[in-house]
């Protein structure tokens, strides 16, 4: 039987939790070995370019046998559905896309433990990095790069209206989960740059102000639809892809290519892993 309490206060500082009053998403701390977990989200909780592939399909997917999530399950005992994949949007999450089907449909009366990491994608988030770093490194050169679309207040307020229902479904298909929002890892330090990251400063500061607002708007939507939040935004600080140690994939460069620049590494995602597993309990 699953008791219930308030997650208002736990592992400061790296994660809150929501404390609305709505009494069907308080939850043990506890998460028995096999209990069934579902993992949704884009590249972020997929995990592309690190080994070993978890033979995901379709392969545009790109889950890897090391992401957060994946790792977390085997750590636990716990029964995962990985529906992640790499591109995803909120739509994908809930309407599907690409032929692929919706991740909510992974959802069941029987799932006790939902992660998810989305939002990134429909705002052009890496997106916007990625362009804007294509233009800069390739600026004396005739390589095409895409352009950098900035979001505009329509999109942001899709995406809130997106989490928020993708939280109701959730709620309904699987009444008896603890669902965790996971936000995004830190990708740029909290000021300047490096080579590692060819953006102007004009650039770099616009990339760090849709992630600290990207962030906000997932943990304000945790805490209101009653889920808990891992802040891997605050977790990963130090470990941006200028820094000594990074846990983030930087731009390539010739002589050194990327399989996912701008994405986290298996360390980055151990980070995470480590984090969740303390946030379950004993």
């Amino acid at each position: 039987m699953i008791r219930f309490f308030p997650y208002c206060a736990l592992l400061s500082g790296l994660m809150t939790a929501g404390c609305a009053h709505d009494q069907r998403v308080r939850h043990d701390a506890a998460m028995p070995v096999g209990a069934a977990y579902v993992a949704m989200g884009s590249s972020f909780a997929a995990g592309p370019g690190i080994a070993p592939s978890a033979g995901s399909k379709p392969t545009l997917c790109a889950r890897s046998a090391n992401n957060y999530a994946q790792q977390l399950a085997k750590r636990r005992g716990l029964q995962l559905d990985d529906v992640s994949c790499s591109g995803a949007t909120t739509r994908g999450v809930l309407d599907g896309w690409a032929g692929i089907a919706p991740q909510i449909d992974a959802l069941t009366s029987e799932t006790r433990l939902v992660t998810i990491t989305i939002g990134g994608n429909d705002v052009g988030y890496i997106g916007g990095v990625m362009a804007a770093s294509c233009q800069r490194a390739n600026a004396a050169s005739s390589v095409r790069c895409p352009p950098a679309v900035p979001a505009t207040e329509e999109k942001w307020a899709a995406l809130e209206a997106a989490l928020r229902r993708i939280a109701d479904e959730v709620r309904q298909r699987s009444p008896k989960a603890r669902l965790i929002w996971v936000d995004y890892p830190a990708v740029l330090p909290e000021r300047g740059g490096c080579a590692a990251a060819p953006l102007s400063p004009e650039q770099a500061d616009g990339a760090r102000q849709v992630a600290k607002r990207l962030a906000a708007l997932t943990a304000r939507v945790a805490r209101e639809t009653g889920g808990a939040i891992l802040a891997a935004s605050r977790l990963t600080k130090g470990h941006d892809v200028c820094a000594p140690d990074p846990w983030m994939n930087g731009y390539p460069v010739p002589g050194k290519p990327v399989s996912a620049p701008y994405h986290p590494t298996l360390p980055g995602m151990t980070a995470i892993a480590d984090a969740l597993d303390r946030m379950l309990g004993k």
